[in-house]
């Protein structure tokens, strides 16, 4: 199957339908034994909590999910593979090979912010479709939403200086590239990987590492070998040796047009006060300090008074900052009354009712964001009746997929905005970074 890059140009996507778990298969098979398969089933993806101390959260990966349900085919191989480990009965397997999705789901908007209870995500269609995306729909959303509340958090911390997302090296391949998209939502401004900037046309940047000084027998050496190879607008790394020299000799190899120069280690408030002195006092006053070196959003907000220009951060950002996942669930909310897959068939809520706090609430819900008399947010509303008037063009979830199609693509840049937009629209508290209760309330009506 071929689906479209960034770029237009034909890229090999294989099925996303064995990124499951299990037991997603074998409740079909009992279903579709049972009967109950067909019914029309409504399941919803939300947390019961915020990572501690957050403030709010950051819906991200909802691009990357409507990819994933579009490919999510069992194909001749994976029927194959299903067969031979017995994991599901031959009645299921000549289900499978049929399957396309043709429900609908509703949800946030990418880049949109969320709240404790928020219903981010709803699938709606037979229980035979709807529950074998589970697990890949809490995957994708799980991990690219922790990313891009650390991302959002650190774009406040630096306010209009730039941040460069550095992870890569940091976690699996795969996940890399879904991190640095997740980052860029968040506010992150470049990406140090090329297969991101392939996939999503998220712009790249990139010079050298010590080892490339090493390399060469003496700093001037490789610092010349850049300027003529790169242009003098490139990034020198001047941490490998003795700082001050390392400056002196960048500019007098580039000149003052030098474009910047990256620190890696020590104490960086100071250096950053010291090398931009000397780089001043050498005629560079246009060449820009980039910093580095495991920050996170705490050192990037100590680093607020510095002269520094941009931030590169790595393993931070792609672990979530501390909270590698959201703790969302995807939870079967209501139900037909009878066997029937018509939309239109009269719904039972259901509820997981247990100790322990993971009871969840029953039935389609809607969600609304209250404004008080300023414009600014007060309450997330949840509801699974009538929409207040009042409330009616606050609603939050819009069609993604509808009968199988997906109708809500949009460019990156889009959900870039859109964050920006949403988190400028809560309490002035919501950009503390000190530890705090959800800056909304979650009200359910």
């Amino acid at each position: 199957m071929l689906a479209g890059s960034a770029l237009g140009l034909p890229v090999a996507v294989p099925s996303t339908a064995l990124f499951t778990d299990r037991y997603e298969l074998t409740m079909l098979q009992a279903a579709l034994r049972s009967g109950a398969a067909r019914r029309h089933s409504v399941f919803e993806v939300f947390t019961r909590r915020l990572p501690e101390g957050r403030r709010y959260g950051v819906v991200a990966g909802t691009g990357r999910v409507l990819d994933a349900v579009e490919n999510f085919r069992f194909d001749a191989d994976v029927l194959s593979f299903l067969a031979r480990e017995k994991v599901v009965d031959r009645a299921t397997l000549d289900w499978l090979a049929d399957f396309r999705f043709t429900g609908d789901i509703h949800g946030y908007p990418e880049g949109e912010v969320y709240f404790p209870g928020s219903p981010i995500l709803r699938v709606e269609g037979t229980f035979g479709e709807a529950i074998l995306l589970e697990t890949l729909v809490l995957s994708i959303l799980n991990h690219d939403s922790a990313v891009a509340a650390a991302a959002s958090r650190m774009a406040v911390a630096a306010g209009s200086r730039p941040l460069i997302e550095m992870g890569a090296r940091r976690t699996h391949e795969l996940a890399a590239v879904a991190a640095a998209r997740a980052a860029y939502v968040g506010g992150f401004a470049t990406t140090s990987d090329l297969a991101t900037g392939f996939r999503y046309n998220i712009p790249t940047v990139g010079t050298s590492a010590h080892a490339f000084t090493l390399l060469h027998d003496t700093e001037r050496d490789a610092f010349t070998a850049q300027v003529d190879a790169l242009g003098a607008e490139t990034t020198l790394l001047v941490d490998t040796y003795d700082l001050t020299e390392a400056v002196r000799t960048a500019v007098e190899v580039a000149g003052p047009e030098l474009g910047a120069v990256r620190i890696d280690s020590g104490d960086l408030l100071l250096h950053a006060h010291r090398v931009r002195q000397q780089l001043d006092s050498l005629g560079a006053k246009n060449t820009k300090i980039v910093v580095t070196s495991d920050l996170d959003e705490y050192a990037i907000a100590s680093l607020a008074a510095a002269p520094v220009d941009a931030y590169g951060v790595g393993t931070s950002l792609v672990t979530g900052s501390g909270h590698p996942t959201c703790s969302m669930v995807y939870k079967l909310v209501a139900r037909a009354r009878h066997d029937a897959d018509a939309p239109d068939s009269p719904l039972v809520p259901v509820a997981k009712k247990s100790l322990g706090g993971k009871a969840s609430t029953g039935g389609r819900k809607w969600a609304a964001r209250r404004l008080d008399a300023d414009g600014v947010a007060e309450a997330e509303v949840v509801g699974t009746g009538p929409v207040p008037p009042e409330l009616a063009d606050r609603q939050l979830l819009a069609p993604l997929v509808l009968r199988g199609e997906v109708v809500a693509r949009e460019p990156l840049d889009a959900a870039r905005t859109r964050h920006i937009q949403a988190r400028a629209g809560l309490p002035l508290s919501a950009t503390q970074l000190s530890r705090g209760e959800p800056v909304l309330p979650t009200e359910f009506v």
